[in-house]
């Protein structure tokens, strides 16, 4: 293949690095699953041609089998098994059910995440709950695991994780080793730096709590948010 040919057959990839998945086009697309074109096309062109033999449909371009793939100049076995291979994905992932994600309505919620994780700790280690608009759960994260007095959080951590699942809400726990569910002055200062940092990125936090092996304090249940 000509160096022009190669040149082009990666520019699918670059504008994937710099604009995302979805600026892509299905001739982008389908080349990138191809990894390269023919002889005489580059890997769009010869993505064009195939995606205009079914009318530009994907699902019609699911029923071609590997000798109907392989009709095409350029595609041989492997090309025609990735292609086959994606579809196939595809597929599999339409049949499946988006699995539902747990939405906490207040701080037992929010204990019983939690508890799983913190509850039997012989050290302090803060986790954090990341919800959506709807209070969904979007993800859970341990950020810190400290000695045995205390684990100190990284605000900057903390909201960095939530910018990159898109939270609007936030709840916070950490354990106490000891079995004292009294918040002490650190834990105090921390819940209000978090609390007014989240106001200027308009991420609320919704709940701090301190676990202990068989119980929890919420600080928004005592009137402390």
């Amino acid at each position: 293949m000509r160096i022009k040919l190669l040149a082009e057959d990666d520019r699918p990839r670059e504008k994937f690095l710099r604009k995302g998945k979805s600026s892509l086009s299905d001739s982008e697309l389908l080349a990138i699953i191809m990894g390269s074109g023919s002889r005489d096309e580059t890997a769009i062109e010869l993505a064009r041609k195939i995606l205009a033999s079914v009318n530009n449909n994907w699902h019609q371009l699911s029923l071609l089998s590997l000798k109907d793939l392989m009709k095409f100049k350029g595609v041989g076995v492997v090309k025609a098994i990735s292609i086959i291979t994606a579809l196939e994905i595809g597929r599999r992932r339409a049949s499946q059910e988006i699995p539902e994600k747990p939405v906490i309505s207040g701080s037992d919620g929010a204990y019983q995440i939690f508890r799983n994780h913190l509850s039997d700790l012989r050290t302090e280690a803060f986790w954090a709950i990341f919800l959506n608009q709807s209070n969904r759960v979007i993800h859970l994260a341990q950020l810190t695991q400290g000695g045995i007095n205390q684990s100190i959080v990284d605000i900057r951590v903390l909201f960095k994780t939530a910018l990159d699942h898109f939270s609007t809400g936030i709840i916070i726990a950490h354990n106490h080793p000891s079995g004292n569910l009294k918040p002490s002055r650190e834990d105090i200062d921390i819940t209000k730096k978090i609390t007014e940092a989240g106001k200027t990125l308009n991420i609320q936090l919704l709940d701090h709590l301190i676990i202990t092996q068989n119980s929890y304090f919420s600080f928004s249940d005592e009137g402390l948010l």
